[in-house]
């Protein structure tokens, strides 16, 4: 198994040590896995790229780890309080739109690449629960809303990534 393998199956392994760091109340200890974590998401694609180790096993399994790790961070950061459940509700149906979307190009031999609309969506999104997690620290200190800001941030190309999914691609719903 290649590199960026391995840090995918690790942000995976990541998820429910996460979890329970977060839900015993450990935000700090719980924004460094989830930084941790999403940085292997940065890593993990530049090397495979840069050294032709893309496999078909990173095609699916990257995807998935990322929706895994943030969906899980922000229903945990829903049941404590910290994020509204609308907007939990919002990424989730974009994620499972967007990933039906995949299986069903998938099926039909056709691969659906992420768009740079996807890719600042989990920036932002990756960054909105850091921010939370540090609890807007250093942010806090000069009462900028750092977190909240990049949360509605996050939503909003949340919305507008799934809608581009869904234009660029109504050629699949029609087959």
């Amino acid at each position: 198994m290649n590199l960026p393998n391995k840090l995918t199956i690790g942000r995976v392994l990541a998820v429910p040590v996460l979890i329970v760091t977060l839900m015993l109340g450990h935000y700090y200890a719980a924004a460094a896995i989830f930084a941790l974590a999403s940085l292997t998401d940065m890593l993990d694609g530049m090397i495979a790229r840069k050294y032709g180790l893309v496999t078909n096993f990173g095609k699916i399994m990257d995807p998935l780890a990322d929706k895994l790790l943030v969906m899980s961070a922000l229903v945990c950061l829903v049941e404590l309080g910290d994020v509204p459940g609308w907007m939990a509700i919002v990424v989730l149906a974009r994620e499972f739109t967007v990933t039906g979307l995949r299986s069903v190009a998938a099926a039909e031999g056709v691969v659906i690449a992420a768009g740079a609309t996807g890719k600042v969506k989990t920036i932002l999104q990756m960054a909105a629960i850091t921010a939370i997690l540090l609890r807007n620290w250093p942010f806090c200190l000069i009462g900028m809303p750092v977190a909240e800001i990049l949360l509605w941030a996050a939503v909003v190309m949340t919305v507008v990534s799934g809608i581009e999914y869904i234009v660029k691609n109504k050629q699949v719903f029609s087959s």
